[in-house]
């Protein structure tokens, strides 16, 4: 198995990432290096909080998790900081605030879900607050 340099390999990976999205059968094509070994980069760089979509997709194709990751990196970011990270990644501020909705929405139907099964679970067995007893006889 070839052993790549560091350099290499982030050399590689950045052109995974937005905005060349570049997929990975066309890099394996461009650069020799094998599909496999391509995608475990892909995964790393994913697990290390890296926004790499998934094969060359455009940012409203990506996974939640790919735009959650996205979301995570910019959440302390400035109007400046923010509109840069647009500019090199190929996005804009109104996808990111868009995705960042989503999240706060898909995790507030989950409180409001949670809730309702609560809601239906004590209608259809009430608690049982303590049990009356008969005085002895």
């Amino acid at each position: 198995m070839p052993r790549y340099s560091e350099e290499r390999k982030a050399a590689v990976i950045e052109k995974m990432m937005p905005p060349r999205n570049t997929s990975i059968p066309k890099l394996a094509e461009e650069t020799g290096i094998s599909d496999a070994t391509l995608y475990n980069w892909r995964k790393r760089a994913r697990l290390e909080g890296f926004a790499v979509p998934a094969d060359g997709k455009n940012s409203e194709q990506w996974s939640s998790a790919d735009k959650f990751a996205v979301v995570l990196e910019t959440a302390s970011m400035n109007e400046a900081q923010l509109g840069e990270y647009c500019r090199e990644k190929g996005l804009y501020s109104e996808q990111i605030a868009a995705w960042r909705e989503a999240c706060l929405q898909a995790n507030a139907d989950e409180a409001v879900q949670s809730q309702a099964v609560a809601l239906v679970d004590e209608a259809v067995s009430p608690p049982v607050h303590g049990a009356t007893r008969r005085a002895p006889c």
